[in-house]
Order: C-alpha cells, then sequence, then structure tokens
C-alpha cells in the first residue's frame, strides 16, 4: 500500500477515499447514524470525510474498515497484490542447467545448478572468489586441489576458488545443487544458536 502511495500521488488517493467510503456505506445500506454508532466517530465527522472535507487518517479509516469488515486495503483503493513468483531464466548447457537466484550484478551470487552425468571429467580451475554450495539431491564429485571427495543430499562444501576445483555428477546420474559464490572471496556466515536454546 505504501508503494501505491508514493506511486500514484498522496493527494490524488486521499481524494478518492471519500467516495469510496460513501460507496461502501451504501452498498452496506447503512446509515451515517448506525456507522457512527458502530464506530465512535461523529456523524458531522463521517460526513466530512465522505465529502472530502476532511483529510482520512488511520485513526478514522480503520475503526470504518473494522465496521464494514472489510480491508483497510479496500477503503483506500489499493491494487491487488501483484504475482510473487520470480521469473528465472535458466541457462542450458547440454545436460547442465543453472538458474540465477540473484538477479544483482557484483556481491554474493545464488545459482540452482543442475548437472547431468556427462559433466563427471574432473578438469580443474582456479579464479578468484569463494564458493560455498549444498547438495539437494544426487552425488557431487569435488575435485579440491588434492583432494577428490563425494557429497551426498544434505552435505555442505566451501572453498577458496583460487585454489584448483572441479565438481560435476559421479556420473551415475544427475546432482542438483545450490550454489553461493562471492567473486570478492566473500564467505557464507552462518548464524547458529548456543546450546541449551
Amino acid at each position: 500500500m505504501l508503494l501505491f502511495l508514493q506511486n500514484g500521488g498522496m493527494d490524488e488517493v486521499l481524494a478518492a477515499v471519500g467516495p469510496r467510503l460513501k460507496h461502501i456505506r451504501q452498498h452496506r445500506k447503512c446509515t451515517l447514524t448506525a456507522l457512527s454508532e458502530a464506530t465512535g466517530i461523529s456523524v458531522s465527522t463521517l460526513s466530512r470525510l465522505e465529502s472530502g472535507q476532511r483529510k482520512p487518517s488511520l485513526e478514522l479509516l480503520l475503526p470504518i474498515a473494522h465496521a464494514h469488515q472489510v480491508p483497510l486495503d479496500e477503503l483506500v483503493g489499493a491494487p491487488p497484490v501483484g504475482d510473487p513468483r520470480v521469473r528465472l531464466k535458466p541457462v542450458r548447457r547440454g545436460d547442465n542447467t543453472i538458474v540465477p537466484l540473484t538477479q544483482q550484478p557484483g556481491g554474493l551470487q545464488a545459482f540452482k545448478m543442475i548437472m547431468g552425468p556427462s559433466r563427471s571429467e574432473p578438469d580443474p580451475r582456479t579464479h578468484e572468489g569463494y564458493e560455498w554450495m549444498y547438495v539437494l539431491s544426487g552425488k557431487l564429485r569435488l575435485v579440491l586441489a588434492e583432494h577428490d571427495v563425494v557429497l551426498k543430499a544434505g552435505e555442505v562444501a566451501e572453498f577458496d576458488t583460487r585454489l584448483p576445483h572441479w565438481f560435476g555428477s559421479t556420473g551415475e546420474a544427475p546432482v542438483e545443487i545450490l550454489s553461493l559464490f562471492g567473486p570478492q572471496g566473500e564467505r557464507m556466515h552462518v548464524r547458529a544458536k548456543p546450546r541449551g536454546h
């Protein structure tokens, strides 16, 4: 609602509240006297609100919304909430899919990766940054410097990407992971409650 007020212009929104209040009251076949008794707001104040001679405030609108059993948004004409879904654009390379989960450039980046069985031949590389990854399903093979490990669903790895590294499927089946990558070497900070809480 605040976004609507900023974008739509405060005066226009406030000017439309009075006629909307009157319409809602009349649609419910409620008199000013009955609404006054239900809200504790005087008939003259209600009349001035509906005619636009009195600016609406939360102190006045909340009891009116409660009396009419309508959301406050309906009284002020807030637009319906938009579709909350995030439109992700997967990048496919062969049987590998990378889904960027962050939209802003720079800083910590999040990805969901699905790597097919064909990505199973290690080809270690190095670059600036720090990586944290969580295995969602399947088995992840991680080659990091002299280490060659297999991580299963629920396991986590983190490492400095300046070390020679490679990760992919074990070759048996696809592996699905969440990856957080800090190009400037940002590290993942995990907070946990102390024991006993």
